[in-house]
């Protein structure tokens, strides 16, 4: 996993997407301006028209730990920067001491006259929220990072030259750290012990959370100290980090959310002619991307990904002409990668790492679709299938409600479906669970990811996309039973307010032979309100044909999975809206001006 982040990184390097070595990209909402002998004119924010501060290039090659007091150069928070926070009084004190000494200490000397006014700032400033609200601090502003710049300047003094050398400087002194075999990169450099935290990550504790850590001795071995159980050069450190940041950017075209897992994809076009790499690496993430997700896709962010040029891309693969930047064939065994992660507290957890090809994946996908259909198309399902948050939304979540997804559970379907295998059991349990606790099982949202899970894992008789009277599964045509006693109903009593499938669905799908005997009897009273009415003709007829295919005696009790094909059974049935007969009153199938089934 690192291995390919550290290649993806050369892709964003030849794109002019990245930092150098020893920079980042960071928020930077304050800036102090200072007069050349140091003192302090006045705050100004960088804030966007959301209230957001805006990102910048900064100084930055090491990550820090909450414990310690190790300073950023030139920037910081303000409890570091000016001394000033709403925590420990102590521990700001000991962060603005380092702040202060590091400046003192790397400007001495120095003649650039920003460099110069920064060293005197900090040498006479004195920690005073009154003087920092005199300079136009407010307390929306104690969570935002703080810079500088000389007066009379737009830019902030770290993008100065003078201070390119000082960073050169201070983070070749960093990486001076024991040396060792790098797992990267296969050779001996010098290893990082704190490896880079990592940005973009939705749900977590904190905003930046390192993807390798350890925090407990349980976790080390043979003596090591934190990132060196897991040696890493310096090198391979900030350039995996660089490219998952860039990756996990927000808004940006590689990054997804299903669920609890804030998804990352790329592919590694490396080994083709420089040519067509990039081309076909854009085009493939974003035929992956539009599969996974609902609605467009992001705007591109840089001149390489412009609309046009990748809708132009899209279309060439898209229809197979044999151009000679996009051939399919290369697309197809392009290396491709999927990286799924998940907060947890301080930490993050990977949920999933698959590689493949953007043809296995491609597969896949295709086989989900497939898997998902039925017929006829649940409502919003929309014009192509729908994302596996979105579907897990529909079938498992209370309220449908995101936080109500059962934990865990998207990782599990997301990795069924990008590998093409069973879907998991605990999505079908989860999904008719639902049905018995009440959602509407007419909907088909329902009934499509029952139909897949049970294709998919069972090697019996396959459900069929659309209704089958046919079917030999007692359960199916339980289900399909079910429904027209229910559109008997509706037919007989116009605008019932509680219908007999929103009172006993739950009982009927699961123990059928106490249930059904019952509505039975009931049938023919509904059959003869209908008849009153003109209607129903149709009623008798269509529940004589499904019994002849159901046993004499009912089950008792129906399993997990034959609830499943009683609900598909159902939605099959009620979905249906037969031709309407003209040549005679009775007919085998529901009078359309009837009362449907759905």
């Amino acid at each position: 996993m690192l291995q390919a982040l550290d290649r993806y990184y050369d892709r964003l390097e030849r794109r002019g997407e990245v930092v150098t070595p020893g920079w980042s990209t960071e928020p930077l909402g304050l800036v102090l301006e200072l007069a050349e002998d140091g003192t302090p004119l006045g705050l100004a924010d960088r804030l966007t028209a959301k209230g957001k501060p805006q990102l910048d290039r900064m100084p930055k090659w090491f990550s820090r730990s909450g414990t310690g007091s190790t300073p950023f150069f030139l920037w910081d928070n303000l409890a570091y920067a000016l001394g000033l926070g709403t925590k420990d009084p102590a521990k700001t004190a000991r962060d603005h001491a380092a702040f202060r000494d590091l400046h003192l200490r790397e400007l001495a000397g120095e003649r650039d006259p920003a460099l110069v006014a920064l060293r005197r700032f900090v040498e006479a400033w004195v920690p005073d929220p009154e003087a920092a609200r005199a300079l136009g601090l407010q307390s929306r502003h104690m969570a935002l990072n703080l810079g500088f710049r000389l007066r009379g300047e737009t830019a902030p003094l770290h993008h100065r030259p003078a201070a390119a050398a000082h960073v050169e400087r201070l983070r070749a002194a960093h990486e001076d750290g024991p040396e060792g075999f790098c797992l990267v990169r296969g050779a001996r450099l010098p290893l990082v012990r704190l490896h880079p935290k990592v940005k973009g990550i939705d749900g977590g504790a904190a905003a930046e959370i390192p993807l390798v850590s350890f925090n407990q001795d349980a976790f080390t071995s043979y003596g090591h100290d934190q990132g060196f159980n897991a040696p890493t050069s310096a090198a391979a450190a900030f350039r995996y980090g660089a490219a998952l940041n860039a990756l996990l950017q927000r808004g940006g075209p590689n990054r997804l959310r299903i669920a609890d897992a804030t998804v990352a994809f790329w592919a590694d076009a490396g080994a083709y002619d420089a040519s067509v790499a990039e081309p076909i690496a854009l085009a493939a993430e974003d035929i992956f991307g539009d599969a996974l997700r609902d609605g467009p896709g992001p705007a591109g962010t840089t001149d390489a990904r412009e609309t046009q040029a990748l809708r132009e891309a899209l279309v060439t693969v898209a229809e197979a002409r044999a151009a000679p930047d996009l051939r399919p064939d290369l697309m197809e065994n392009v290396p491709f990668f999927v990286l799924g992660l998940a907060p947890n507290m301080a930490r993050v957890v990977v949920r999933y790492w698959l590689a493949g090809t953007f043809g296995s994946f491609r597969r896949a996908l295709d086989a989900h679709a497939a898997a998902l259909a039925i017929e006829p198309k649940p409502r919003g399902w929309g014009a192509k299938p729908p994302s596996p948050a979105r579907l897990l939304l529909k079938t498992t979540a209370l309220a449908e409600e995101f936080d109500n997804i059962p934990h865990g559970l998207a990782a599990e379907v997301t990795r069924a479906i990008l590998e093409n295998r069973p879907y998991p059991r605990t999505w079908l349990a989860a999904t008719i669970a639902r049905l018995r606790a009440g959602d509407d099982p007419g909907r088909g949202w329902h009934a499509a990811a029952i139909k897949a899970c049970l294709n998919r894992r069972s090697e019996r008789e396959m459900l069929p996309v659309a209704l089958d009277p046919a079917h030999t599964d007692p359960a199916y045509q339980l289900g399909r039973l079910f429904a027209v006693l229910e559109a008997a109903q509706r037919t007989a009593l116009p605008g019932v307010n509680t219908t007999i499938g929103d009172r006993w669905y739950a009982a009927a799908s699961s123990t059928p032979a106490r249930v059904f005997g019952p509505l039975l009897r009931s049938l023919k009273t509904h059959v003869a309100d209908a008849r009153k009415r003109g209607l129903g003709g149709w009623i008798e007829p269509k529940v004589a044909e499904i019994m002849q295919r159901l046993p004499p005696d009912l089950p008792r009790v129906l399993s997990l999975e034959a609830q499943g094909r009683f609900a598909v059974g159902y939605y099959h049935e009620r979905g249906t809206r037969p031709e309407k007969k003209t040549d005679s009153p009775t007919t085998t199938g529901t009078d359309p001006e009837e009362t449907p089934h759905g």
